[in-house]
């Protein structure tokens, strides 16, 4: 057997490099390269070998290990989970620091490897610099934290180890069924040490992103379920994407009749003004969508794991005989809702729907009663972007500003707050992966760093980043990484001085919006209800090295807009809002558990008003 002697760090990326995967006849290499920040638990091993192999494998500097986690998210999303970049720390808070967008990852079904450095396997030196000590075992670290947030996790405490564990490893990360965080703890010692490794772990290894089909008998009680259906609803979520089926997904719909809803990560499955596309679907949906989702007697849902946002908190279909038909690669996700589960891939699913529907479209009182909700969505929109608010203009005007003033290939990116909600509902989206969404886990924070993982995957496309106040002061420094890569992103900086999503729910659950303001502590009442805090912006933005410009009115906005367009490294456009007028909510309810004692008022309002809504809560079990 021929072997190669390597260090366990050189070993790892030689075998990343070799890694490809084939779907429809389509190579590329797995990995795009690696994010990485060196201390004592990384440098010597996996850092080493990044600087020895530097002219074949990228490796890309960043500012905090939790944004390079979503920056290789957003990366392996815009790619529809074909390709990824692998993430290496030191020990310690570098490792702790990857959590919490790890979780995103795999919440969100989204490949990256985590190559965290771990304690001294050989346990003479410690405790080292960082390591957690217990005195209830050794063999424990920080990166056990891990476990129930990684699809797949391993301590690799000798060398030859990873001829096991890596295959394994790329077994879920290529799995469109089973992907999400991958972690191997590295101890620092091991990364380090050689060994004679089999050669043939470095030869060139292509996986296969296969399209498996449904079983032939399901697949035709789905039929018969569609044929007897009076108003079927499609929910299409990410998969539907992530498996190139939106051009299945439209030539299904236009021969059916057939309405389409769409998940946060499904927005884009058709083109905003198909006659056929409702717009969002649940919490966050639109009018039509949602009284469409309330009389449905039969919902097929693509690519979706069905979230209490997009069900409603399992309030939106209130059809007493509603049926659920699941299409999706994973079967976990494929048999919620007690649906007929449909095991198997998008794209492949619905052309063989389609072929066998040839002579199938839904009433004509149906089809009309769809054409109504879905003009009336386009006029609501137009007025929400055009409501001419004063002195500060509304929340809705800028998105309406941005995506009018974007080309269709562009994208939008956004997270968490009040933002991506009024996203979900407004912006007009025109190609499939025009509108970028983490919202699985809709964390602060992911907005800039998503953005650059986008503008890496997508380098020809403008990448517009939209993120309020409270998510830019949480993690803005990937401008800096932006501007060190030459990756241009133009990051829209919408400020209503607070947290205005958690300003709304609170005031809903009776809290009257309890410190949600970005203000001084009062000196006689001792609470947050002081003078505003005076956050420069556009000051911050440019000490990071971007361009930045304030716009006063929408106006300036398109202006601003134009100019960043223009530039050719990272724009940040700030722009003052008003938490008012919200976009309104339209016939849809969240389950937020209200006080069920209280003493104030409003606490006592919001209970009796939850306990209404509470009971149009279903389980859904035949």
């Amino acid at each position: 057997m021929k072997t190669r002697k390597l260090t366990m760090g050189q070993a790892i990326i030689e075998y990343l490099k070799q890694q490809y995967v084939v779907r429809d006849g389509v190579e590329q290499s797995f990995f795009a390269g690696m994010f990485g920040i060196f201390g004592h638990g990384n440098v010597a091993g996996i850092g080493q070998a990044l600087h020895q192999y530097a002219d074949t494998f990228p490796y890309y500097q960043t500012r905090n290990e939790q944004a390079m986690v979503h920056t290789a998210a957003a990366f392996a999303k815009m790619n529809n989970r074909l390709r990824t970049l692998a993430c290496t720390t030191s020990i310690g808070p570098g490792a702790t620091n990857l959590i919490t967008a790890a979780a995103g990852a795999t919440i969100n079904r989204i490949p990256v490897l985590l190559l965290p450095g771990d304690i001294f396997s050989t346990r003479l030196v410690a405790p080292v610099l960082q390591q957690l000590e217990l005195p209830s075992s050794q063999d424990i670290s920080v990166n056990d934290c891990f476990k129930p947030i990684s699809k797949y996790w391993d301590r690799i405490n000798r060398p030859e180890q990873i001829v096991t564990s890596l295959p394994e490893a790329m077994r879920i990360l290529t799995s469109q069924a089973e992907t999400g965080a991958v972690t191997l703890a590295i101890p620092q010692d091991v990364q380090s040490e050689a060994y004679d490794y089999p050669a043939d772990l470095f030869e060139k290894r292509l996986h296969l992103i296969s399209r498996p089909q449904a079983d032939r008998a399901l697949l035709q009680k789905s039929i018969q379920w569609i044929r007897g259906s009076q108003k079927p609803l499609i929910i299409s979520g990410g998969g539907t994407i992530y498996a190139d089926a939106t051009e299945a997904l439209k030539c299904f719909v236009e021969q059916t009749g057939i309405p389409v809803t769409e998940t946060f990560a499904g927005k884009g499955s058709l083109c905003y003004d198909h006659p056929q596309c409702l717009g969002a679907a649940g919490v966050t949906g639109t009018l039509g969508a949602n009284i469409v989702a309330r009389e449905t007697d039969l919902v097929i849902v693509v690519g979706s794991r069905l979230s209490d946002f997009t069900t409603a908190s399992k309030t939106a279909f209130q059809h007493p005989d509603v049926k659920f038909i699941n299409i999706n690669v994973a079967e976990f996700d494929a048999a919620k809702h007690a649906a007929l589960p449909l095991v198997a891939d998008a794209k492949v699913t619905l052309e063989a729907l389609t072929e066998a529907l040839t002579d199938y479209r839904v009433d004509a009182d149906y089809a009309q009663e769809i054409a109504k909700h879905s003009q009336f969505w386009l006029d609501e929109v137009d007025r929400i972007y055009n409501l001419g608010h004063t002195p500060q203009p509304s929340q809705g005007e800028v998105i309406g500003a941005i995506n009018a003033f974007s080309d269709p290939q562009d994208v939008v990116v956004c997270a968490a707050g009040s933002m991506p909600g009024d996203l979900h509902k407004l912006w007009q989206t025109r190609n499939p992966k025009g509108f970028h969404l983490e919202y699985g886990y809709s964390c602060m924070g992911y907005e800039i760093a998503g953005g650059l993982g986008c503008k890496m995957a997508a380098p020809d496309r403008e990448i517009y980043v939209l993120v309020g106040d409270g998510s830019y002061l949480m993690m803005a420094q990937e401008i800096t990484t932006s501007i060190q890569e030459g990756y241009k992103l133009i990051i829209v900086l919408v400020n209503n001085n607070g947290y205005a999503s958690i300003n709304g729910l609170s005031n809903s659950v009776g809290v009257q919006g309890y410190s949600t303001k970005y203000r001084f502590r009062g000196k006689e009442s001792g609470q947050l209800d002081g003078q505003v805090l005076p956050v420069d912006f556009t000051q911050n933005a440019t000490s990071l090295g971007a361009n930045a410009i304030h716009a006063e009115s929408v106006s300036d906005l398109r202006v601003a807009l134009e100019k960043a367009k223009a530039s050719d490294i990272t724009t940040v456009v700030t722009i003052d809002i008003d938490f008012e007028p919200r976009v309104p909510g339209y016939e849809s309810w969240w389950d937020v558990p209200v006080a069920e004692v209280s003493e104030v008022e409003t606490a006592q309002d919001a209970y009796r008003s939850y306990n209404v809504q509470k009971q149009k809560e279903r389980y859904f079990l035949k």
